[in-house]
């Protein structure tokens, strides 16, 4: 959710205001034929979204002296922003009286929105600013990431720089030097944009709204800060639905009887009564199975798609445990080494034209990835080509670049992402998997029973996944259909097994897992789609470049909690789920907002009419829950741990900042942790003193120190509780 679910806490910041109040507006730019000013040829400002990839931009452009912010020559200005340098202002910028949280105040509704560059961000956009309106610069490029949230970084800075001069396009998918030239060579007119923009200002708008409002709401309603967000949220009810389904499980036993057919092991369905098993075996055991139904059905098992972001970080997570966040950031890393293409993308085909690059990938892939060393392998690398399947940006390969690349000179966490893209270019472009599955039934004592094998006609694909898992350090868990090839014996319908040898097996139903990151992934990915237009630029809850953060804020605002590879939902996870509504726990406010924003994008739905109906559910949500749930009031206060028993009353003793106190108001037990006692000791007044003394009366203490002597000695502290306003201790000496 980007940053706007924080709220007014902020470094002192610039505000912005506009007269004409331009952003938000949509930009009609027309374009001027280059001019000279002094005889000097007029320059033209690229814009990229940070300095890694500024510098990328500049080398191949020939823009090479290192000026104050950014670089220049060829008749080009290089410069970037940080992120978000121009973010949609905090409540408090609007009036002072928000910087206090309250009810009353809400809803927070900006009939004029303000804009924000914040004092760690001022001096780039300074910066980007005096470059905007140099007299030299004809026209500027927007070069940041080419998606939603790309456009909507540079068009704040745009605007808020007051810039007015054409704008033009780059947008490309690959950081390799021959895509930035055809980039650069084929650029887009920016007004072509401008319903992207428009559709990103709604988005950035809309979670402004709802965030704020819900999330000041409930945190005054119930006394904790807590983070609402339209996907943060709905992927944490995910987790305590799970967390809900493990904890109620109710465990059951059941058996099944398995026959030994001459190799082939035969099993029953479920019983559910141990008595009833003992029983079915002991009939079959006495009499004739025979197999009543053969079965042979040839299967074809499809290579695996290519990797888009959402897809890399599952896989990473499920092999090397790696986080949503921490594969991003290989695979961000590894694009601006120019060994990857661009990772934030969700789709996993590639364009049309681009067979011959990647049949050239593939033979560099062959040579560089020690696994492929003999493997027979003849790539189909149609199978991957879809231009009506690629929106914004195609799939995630290795590039060209790999050529003149070392991948062990990589540090071993890049290596393993750029291999793993590398291996799934292959995987997805081998020959199917091809199998005979078997299924024979057979009738004894009445009962069916059921064996099942499988035989490996053509390797296929898998070969080529077998291969690259056996240089893996940990294996990783089999997925489901990944088991064993189990081989069965010649059957035949009619053939008659007497007597065979049966046994009965012990099974216990298992509970749901808890979600991991890569099965969190997968379910954020499919959330709402059946709600959702499949035409939408985004389905699921976030974005694949989004996720891994709305998963970190989680974690870090103290709502889940890692355990291995394991994501819990914690005690305040749990209970902000329960005091919500709905409306903001479900994947379904999410897809009706991205079926609308894509209509926007496309130019067929207004912005103006979304965003009313925003404040409107705004106004709504504080009128219909501006009173806390009944009985939760105390949901989310925090209980104190207890140092011990009190000596007087028996109720628990909490710690504070100077002491450690009784917890009934009632009662005047407080043992102070200056106390003069302690402090002509040397002797810190610590938990472990505390609770030792409220225990038994008595604390073993190591190197007191004597006023008298001017030296140290070991000895116990004992509590001389006389019951009056302070509480007295004695020494008793310990003696060898």
């Amino acid at each position: 959710m980007k940053s706007l679910w924080r709220m007014s806490r902020r470094r002192p910041a610039r505000r912005i205001t506009q007269k004409n109040n331009s952003i938000g507006g949509v930009c009609r730019l027309t374009y001027c034929n280059p001019k000279q000013i002094g005889g000097i040829l007029i320059a033209k400002l690229i814009v990229a979204e940070k300095p890694s990839v500024a510098m990328s931009y500049a080398k191949v452009l020939g823009a090479t002296r290192r000026q104050d912010g950014y670089l220049k020559g060829n008749g080009y200005l290089v410069s970037w922003c940080v992120g978000h340098l121009v973010e949609l202002a905090p409540p408090n910028i609007y009036d002072a009286k928000y910087v206090k949280w309250s009810i009353a105040d809400l809803p927070i509704l900006p009939q004029k929105w303000q804009y924000l560059v914040s004092a760690s961000t001022k001096k780039q956009f300074d910066i980007l600013q005096k470059l905007m309106h140099r007299p030299d610069v004809e026209s500027v490029i927007c070069a940041t990431d080419a998606g939603r949230e790309g456009e909507l970084i540079f068009r704040f800075v745009y605007e808020a720089a007051g810039c007015k001069k054409p704008m033009r396009r780059l947008w490309i998918s690959s950081m390799e030097d021959g895509a930035i030239k055809a980039g650069f060579a084929s650029l887009k007119d920016g007004q072509e944009y401008d319903a992207l923009f428009a559709s990103a200002l709604c988005r950035a708008k809309a979670d402004w709204l709802i965030g704020i409002n819900a999330t000041r709401l409930f945190s005054c309603l119930y006394g904790k800060t807590l983070n609402v967000g339209r996907v943060q949220t709905p992927t944490l009810k995910m987790l305590t639905d799970r967390d809900a389904a493990i904890s109620h499980f109710q465990k059951e036993k059941y058996y099944h009887v398995r026959l030994d057919l001459s190799g082939a092991e035969a099993a029953s369905g479920r019983i559910s009564d141990k008595a009833e098993a003992d029983a079915l075996k002991g009939a079959c055991e006495a009499e004739t199975a025979v197999c009543v139904s053969l079965t042979r059905e040839k299967k074809t098992a499809a290579p695996p798609k290519l990797f888009d972001l959402t897809s890399l970080q599952r896989e990473a997570n499920r092999i090397f445990g790696y986080t949503a966040k921490q594969t991003l950031d290989l695979a961000q890393s590894l694009y601006e080494k120019r060994l990857l293409t661009y990772p934030r993308t969700d789709s996993s085909f590639l364009t049309d034209d681009m067979g011959g690059t990647a049949a050239g990938i593939i033979a560099l892939l062959c040579e560089k990835l020690p696994f492929m060393a003999g493997a027979d392998f003849t790539p189909e690398v149609v199978k991957v080509l879809d231009s009506k399947k690629v929106s914004d940006h195609h799939a995630i390969i290795p590039t060209m670049e790999l050529a003149k690349a070392d991948p062990d000179a990589l540090p071993e966490s890049e290596k393993n992402i750029l291999t793993l893209a590398g291996a799934r270019l292959l995987f997805a472009t081998a020959e199917p998997h091809i199998y005979e599955a078997v299924t024979a039934v057979f009738s004894c004592a009445g009962t069916d029973f059921t064996a099942r094998g499988k035989t490996v006609l053509a390797e296929g694909w898998k070969e080529l996944q077998r291969r690259y898992r056996a240089t893996l350090k940990d294996k990783p868990e089999a997925e489901d259909g990944e088991n064993a090839d189990v081989t069965l014996p010649k059957l035949s319908e009619g053939q008659g097994f007497p007597n065979p040898a049966a046994k009965v097996t012990e099974h216990t139903t298992t509970p749901p897992k808890p979600h991991s990151e890569a099965s969190l992934l997968s379910a954020m990915e499919r959330a709402g789609n059946g709600d959702t237009d499949p035409d939408a630029e985004r389905r699921g809850l976030g974005t694949p470049a989004t996720r891994a953060a709305v998963i970190e804020k989680l974690v870090k605002g103290g709502f889940a909690e890692r355990k291995g590879k394991q994501l819990i939902p914690t005690k305040n996870g749990n209970s902000l789920i329960c005091i919500l509504p709905d409306i903001l726990t479900s994947p379904q406010l999410t897809a009706e907002w991205e079926n609308n924003l894509t209509q926007i994008a496309k130019g067929a739905a207004d912005p103006g009419e979304f965003l009313s109906g925003i404040e409107a559910m705004a106004r709504e949500l504080v009128q219909t829950h501006a009173a806390a749930l009944d009985g939760k009031k105390d949901l989310f206060r925090e209980e104190k741990p207890s140092v011990g028993k009190c000596p007087r009353c028996g109720s628990p003793v909490h710690e504070g900042k100077k002491n450690y106190y009784c917890s009934n108001k009632e009662c005047a037990f407080v043992m102070w942790k200056n106390d003069r006692f302690f402090e002509e000791r040397k002797t810190a007044f610590s938990a472990k003193i505390a609770a030792a003394l409220l225990k038994s009366g008595k604390a073993n203490v190591k190197k007191l120190y004597s006023p008298k002597t001017g030296k140290t000695y070991d000895g116990t502290i004992v509590l001389a509780d006389t019951g009056g306003k302070y509480v007295n201790y004695r020494i008793e000496v310990q003696k060898n």
